[in-house]
């Protein structure tokens, strides 16, 4: 698959900054707001796909080729002379890969191993052999492991009840939220701002079903800094916890009071139209700045969301009919929208749209945001579109 980036760009996260357009700082290249096609692993005379990425603050992690796969670490101390990042010598055979802004975690077909970034160490922090139960890790996507998961920080490993049946599991900046076999959401942590989805603010120490989803069948799960988000198996996204930079698609005040500034000035400037008098006082918005209970997000009507991703303060979600949709934070250009603008509703990234690209995936950082194109798909739209001209 092809792989787009946008968004924090400090640390080469996305591209190298020293090969900016002619004209452009290095400082501009921090922020990239238009998505950029990330480059690919070459090995000699070989060119590596990448098939999987995950993403810290300062640090991204992309795993590339099938069976004889590798990852690759670009960012924060990897070696930016390289396009794509550096490559993690004891990666080769990789399945599976999770990075936090500390530690890499590694997952083998019979092993995982997690190793300090911070330190050049020949042999893991924590490792988990898997020969007696590689079959339990089917299935499983880091950080769930047979037994339990993994944190960013020491001791790395947590039990889980094997009767949860766990299936997916997303780390938010201080909570968890985890998806089981059943199709039922669980989340346990710092509540604080409503992320845990129980109604509250007060924390969970133990896994705690999110009683309000109870009944309906979800297929995903992601977790932001505060906030949380899933789709159900029908397609429909539910958000909860903070909403401070509109991350859940509602109405935020500090936004629309930002917007309200924008066009004091403007009117100020003769750069507005005439004020309609029937505006004063005909809307009464209501704000939200924190939705303690799971939210239902109307998207888009027209389709089903297929995947979704939480940065630390942005949403960004991927349709069925390959469109992808962002919101909330937008300082680094971490939505796409080709501005630095926040919004508190979803909008379609217009770029994949224009280009006829089909989006299958997106994977979000804490400020910038990942995006997985399908070639093949790309070719069935170029080729419709051909027949739907010679139909005209």
């Amino acid at each position: 698959m092809r792989w787009f980036g946008f968004g924090f760009n400090a640390f080469a996260q996305i591209c190298d900054v020293d090969k900016s357009d002619e004209g452009e700082s290095c400082a501009a290249a921090v922020k990239v707001s238009s998505p950029t096609e990330l480059s690919e692993h070459v090995d000699g005379n070989r060119r590596w796909k990448t098939s999987q990425i995950t993403a810290s603050w300062s640090r991204r992690a992309a795993l590339h080729g099938d069976g004889d796969s590798c990852v690759c670490v670009a960012g924060f101390g990897s070696d930016v002379s390289s396009c794509c990042g550096t490559c993690v010598a004891h990666s080769y055979g990789c399945v599976n890969v999770f990075i936090s802004e500390t530690h890499l975690t590694l997952a083998f077909p019979h092993k995982i191993e997690t190793w300090d970034l911070q330190k050049k160490e020949e042999t893991p922090s924590w490792s988990m052999d898997l020969e007696a139960q590689s079959d339990c890790f089917a299935g499983l996507t880091l950080p769930l492991v047979p037994g339990g998961y993994i944190q960013s920080n020491p001791p790395f490993y947590r039990p889980l009840s094997a009767h949860m049946g766990a299936k997916r599991l997303a780390l938010g900046a201080e909570h968890a939220v985890l998806l089981t076999a059943s199709g039922a959401v669980y989340t346990w942590g710092l509540g604080s701002h409503g992320q845990l989805g129980h109604g509250g603010l007060t924390p969970e120490e133990k896994p705690k079903p999110v009683e309000a989803l109870w009944g309906m069948i979800m297929g995903s799960v992601s977790a932001g800094g505060w906030h949380s988000v899933c789709v159900s198996d029908g397609g429909d996204l539910y958000v909860w916890g903070w909403n401070e930079s509109g991350q859940l698609g509602l109405p935020s005040q500090s936004l629309r009071k930002a917007s309200q500034k924008k066009e004091d000035c403007s009117k100020q400037t003769g750069a507005s139209s005439p004020e309609d008098p029937q505006e004063e006082g005909k809307q009464e918005d209501v704000f939200i700045s924190i939705q303690a209970f799971p939210a239902l997000v109307d998207v888009t009507p027209l389709c089903e969301i297929r995947t979704v991703s939480c940065g630390s303060r942005h949403t960004a979600a991927a349709t069925t009919a390959g469109d992808l949709y962002t919101w909330g934070w937008g300082e680094y250009g971490q939505l796409g929208h080709q501005t630095f603008s926040s919004s508190d509703e979803p909008q379609r990234v217009e770029f994949f749209a224009a280009e006829q690209i089909y989006v299958v995936d997106v994977v979000c950082g804490n400020w910038n945001t990942f995006v997985a194109i399908n070639e093949e798909i790309d070719l069935r739209i170029e080729n419709k579109h051909r027949l739907e001209h010679l139909e005209i």
